[in-house]
């Protein structure tokens, strides 16, 4: 039987493990930049949509997009190193981009680190393609590359604007 996890907004009480995910596994070897207070704020923001996988009692996974008026930007997304690799990640992904599609964003636009080679094929593998490469984005150390997903109207919405 296949069980697919459950994603839910973040709670207060989810900072605190989404800033020590990201420390240890996402911002290793660069200043600590997503700090708990920093993630508590954009649990609070309105325009930020922090969405996170429990299992078993503990955080799984993490996603954090800041939605504009017509693009949105992935500032972060996480997986707990023994969870990898069993689809929590393209999960999470999923749900933000379906936040995304309802609010109208026609674009999604993330950073992963130049030296990712295992993020970026995840990112091309769900549709994102190289926008540009930012040389010394990551505190100034380390380069990213910037992705970019165009969002496509869903297949029941284009049949109901047909049928207008």
């Amino acid at each position: 039987m296949i069980v697919i996890p459950k994603v839910r907004l973040a709670l207060p009480g989810d900072a605190r493990g989404i800033a020590e995910l990201s420390r240890e596994h996402i911002e290793h070897g660069l200043s600590w930049r997503w700090t708990e207070t920093r993630v508590l704020h954009s649990i609070a923001s309105r325009s930020v949509n922090v969405a996170v996988i429990h299992e078993h009692g503990s955080l799984s996974a993490f996603g954090i997009m800041d939605y504009g008026e017509e693009t949105a930007h992935l500032a972060l997304l996480g997986v707990h190193p023994q969870q990898r690799r069993r689809g929590l990640g393209r999960t999470l992904l999923l749900w933000l981009e379906s936040s995304a599609r309802t609010a109208g964003i026609g674009l999604i636009r993330l950073e992963v680190r130049s030296d990712n080679a295992a993020g970026s094929a995840f990112y091309a593998a769900l549709g994102f393609v190289t926008a540009t490469r930012l040389s010394g984005y990551y505190s100034a150390q380390l380069d990213a590359i910037r992705l970019e997903k165009r969002l496509g109207v869903d297949a029941g919405d284009a049949g109901q604007r047909t049928a207008e």
